[in-house]
């Protein structure tokens, strides 16, 4: 593809323009930004547990934390790999001798539903540090700032077979 030529002085004579044109990059950057968009909150931990709230602060981590997580029906998730809470220690010690040498041992933190009950997520972190795992806290979702609205209402409740609608 040709340049666009200019003329020069009133010889006559013709150019190419030296200039170059960054349209084809600035549209392959935009392309890429919107992708990254997109998938970057796929990339999260697609267990889904209702957190309770809490006021503490969080912590700051230099190193992606394992994620052990209870859902509202009790099963037990590794990340996202649903194991069974007889198997847990065992996977996390394979991951911990993946692990550089030197490097200090990796957070676990522990997410439960609030709809289930504290034992079962006392269970599970009195099973990982008996494996030996002494870095085990809680998870809990932080609440709004406040002032702030809250990210989605509440739904309505379901109206009860023989009493009237709200």
């Amino acid at each position: 593809m040709a340049g666009p030529l200019v003329k020069r002085g009133a010889g006559g004579r013709y150019r190419p323009m030296s200039e170059i044109n960054v349209t084809p990059f600035v549209d392959v950057m935009l392309v890429l930004l919107i992708i990254f968009m997109v998938a970057a909150p796929m990339m999260t931990s697609g267990v889904p547990v209702d957190l309770p709230r809490t006021a503490a602060q969080p912590l700051n981590q230099e190193q992606e934390p394992l994620t052990v997580s209870v859902d509202a029906q009790g099963r037990i998730f590794l990340q996202n790999t649903e194991v069974q809470l007889d198997g847990l220690v065992e996977q996390l010690r394979a991951i911990a001798r993946n692990q550089p040498q030197g490097a200090p041992e990796r957070r676990i933190f522990v997410r439960g539903d609030r709809a289930i009950s504290y034992g079962r997520v006392m269970e599970v972190m009195g099973v990982i540090s008996q494996g030996g795992f002494s870095r085990v806290a809680l998870l809990a979702e932080q609440p709004p700032a406040p002032g702030a609205r809250p990210a989605t209402p509440a739904p309505a409740p379901a109206p009860v077979r023989g009493q009237p609608a709200r």
